[in-house]
């Protein structure tokens, strides 16, 4: 049978059963909507409470316009609790009278709600806010950028009068970072904060008032400095000139002062609003637990009512069960073979190829893994292929890099011959146009080299001639042949390297480290770079690492720094040239030593290139130490 057809005949078993069950289920709606329905209504007394409550503390709060509102809600729960005792219709729903083995809990609800609402309405007849307290806060909020002004302009006051004027100088600093604090703490008073930001404006207070007097020449005796960590002390008088700030600060202070005390000791809220209102609060999470009472005896009722349709209900709930388990063993009957089709197309994407599915079935899946057995051999064919023109494409390129080397070097020997002026004097002119065509051909050559690297590496003909040598001396030579441009752009390269015998090629280790260090003389500043050549001798490896503090590398250009031809700048009009190729090559000789190289970049904080190499049978050595 075709897994189409099979999904049909699935498909309508489970719409005949899922609509046997919803018959059955309506059936039982019916016969128990009334009670529903009342148990709902009189669950929606709790969140007519909640909306009272709300609305009783808007209006005291001056939202005269939620009056009407509120009355509408206190008649609303009346009526429904008038309707659960006796019966009748809400909305177009009919709701059954409460039974009468629940009527104690009923009658509890109903005292409690009358409790309830006789606090509401007393929160809705009381203020909210204590007037004092908010004027305080008004005034001291409105006050306090001018405050903050004041004091920062005492800051510059003090500014340029000499050392015999530091502490005056600090206690302005710390007024004016007071004056900030007083704001941010008076404004979370605002927001309802409570004690310990009153505790926070008190130390605040006491600190700015101790400062102003001291600036003031006023005796702080009465005033307890031990508690917010001060002294008593006497300072230099200021200058008059640099006082008008100080002057024009004492007044605006005082007024701000006596505000703040004010917040200290009292909250915004008036104690009447708030005894009202815990007084509300309280009745009603009786009210509450009273209705979830109610509810629960009443759901209970039902369920013993309800018996025989709940043995039903499960004897269903088991049908669906087994229903469902025997279309799912078909499901997964039908489908198996495709999790050999998943198998096979994960080795595929591993470059696995040329795999067959055995299958035999005629199905839809039969088909699909036929097509996916000739698919797998026409792409094995294809990446042999593509291998093949890849290799020669290599070769090819190896073979041109090479033959493109060789007439670099006479052109750079007959540069520097005209340039020694060995066959005939030259003129200022000509030595800078001579000049112009070595120093292209170098770069020429450069580039041409890194390529054939390059090739040879892709192609696995790149010579490695290693052996046990000392790598202090691989350092110092590379070190050496980049000292030149370090002295002319006074860059500074300091280097920790020591005596240390190691299994490598020194002529390609020694170009992975001047090809680092040439970055990084592109990427530091002339006369402020500094470049670290540091060595780390690890317990199975040597770790080498370049260090910068040059402009760094963007994050997302990282990942593919070490790829052939990738430029952090790929315009064209970046400021440093380049093939693209010198990591690349570095990476691969690294890797070809059985080391790793990694770099570690933060933008506009400089770089850090590191490579390790393991020490295999590498000893240390035992070489005397050169003073020279």
């Amino acid at each position: 049978m075709r897994i189409v057809v099979k999904t049909y005949l699935l498909i309508g078993i489970l719409i005949s059963l899922a609509a046997f069950n919803l018959f059955l289920l309506y059936q039982q709606e019916q016969s128990t909507s009334s009670q529903s329905y009342s148990i709902i209504r009189a669950g929606d007394v709790k969140v007519k409470a909640e909306s009272i409550s709300s609305l009783a503390t808007s209006i005291a709060n001056g939202n005269l316009q939620d009056k009407k509102k509120m009355q509408e809600e206190i008649d609303e729960v009346q009526s429904i609790l008038t309707i659960i005792k006796n019966g009748g219709v809400i909305k177009g729903h009919a709701l059954e009278k409460i039974p009468e083995s629940i009527s104690s809990e009923y009658n509890k609800v109903l005292s409690t709600w009358k409790f309830f609402k006789s606090e509401a309405t007393q929160v809705e007849k009381t203020s909210v806010f204590d007037l004092e307290a908010t004027s305080a806060m008004n005034y001291v909020l409105q006050k306090n950028q001018e405050l903050v002004l004041y004091t920062d302009a005492l800051t510059k006051d003090l500014q340029n009068l000499d050392r015999n004027y530091n502490i005056h100088k600090q206690i302005a600093k710390d007024l004016a970072e007071g004056a900030k604090i007083i704001g941010q703490q008076s404004l979370l008073i605002s927001i309802g904060e409570g004690d310990d930001v009153q505790k926070v404006l008190k130390q605040e207070r006491l600190e700015f008032e101790i400062g102003i007097r001291k600036l003031l020449q006023i005796s702080t005796a009465d005033i307890d400095v031990e508690s917010v960590g001060a002294i008593h002390e006497e300072l230099t008088p200021i200058p008059r000139e640099n006082s008008e700030s100080l002057r024009k600060l004492d007044p605006l202070w005082e007024s701000v002062q006596i505000k703040i005390k004010i917040l200290e000791e009292r909250a915004l809220l008036s104690p009447e609003f708030s005894s009202a209102k815990n007084k509300m609060n309280a009745e009603k999470l009786i009210l509450f637990g009273n209705i979830d009472d109610l509810l629960d005896s009443w759901n209970n009722e039902i369920t013993n009512q309800n018996s025989k349709e709940q043995i039903v209900i499960q004897i269903l709930l088991a049908i669906d069960i087994a229903v469902f388990i025997l279309v799912l063993y078909v499901i997964r009957q039908s489908l198996s073979p495709l999790e050999s089709i998943t198998k096979a197309l994960s080795r595929v994407k591993e470059g696995v190829y040329g795999e067959k599915i055995e299958y035999s079935g005629t199905d839809e899946v039969g088909q699909l893994v036929e097509n996916f057995n000739i698919m797998s051999d026409t792409i094995k064919q294809k990446e042999a292929e593509a291998k093949k023109t890849d290799t020669a494409k290599d070769e090819f390129l190896a073979m041109i890099t090479h033959e493109l080397k060789t007439p670099l070097v006479p052109i750079q020997g007959y540069a520097d011959m005209l340039l020694s002026e060995h066959l005939g004097k030259l003129t200022s002119k000509q030595k800078d146009r001579i000049g112009i065509i070595k120093s292209s051909s170098e770069s020429l050559l450069s580039m041409i080299s890194d390529l054939l690297d390059a090739q040879k590496l892709e192609l696995g003909q790149l010579r490695m001639k290693k052996e046990q040598s000392n790598i202090k001396d691989t350092i110092d030579k590379a070190l050496e042949i980049l000292k030149p441009q370090s002295e002319k752009n006074n860059i500074k390269i300091s280097s920790n390297a020591v005596d240390f015998t190691i299994n490598h090629d020194p002529e390609r280790i020694r170009q992975v480290i001047t090809n680092l260090i040439k970055n990084s003389l592109t990427a530091v500043e002339p006369n402020s770079g500094k470049i670290e050549l540091i060595m780390e001798i690890l317990p199975t490896e040597i770790k080498i690492s370049v260090k910068d503090n040059g402009t760094g590398i963007p994050i997302d250009k990282q990942k593919d720094l070490f790829k052939k031809f990738y430029q952090v700048d790929a315009t064209l009009t970046r400021e440093r040239g380049g093939s693209g190729l010198g990591l690349a090559i570095c990476k691969g000789i690294i890797e070809s030593h059985g080391g790793q190289i990694l770099v570690v970049s933060i933008p506009n904080q400089g770089s850090t290139f590191a490579f390790t190499i393991p020490k295999e049978t590498s000893k240390e050595t035992k070489f005397p130490v050169n003073s020279a």
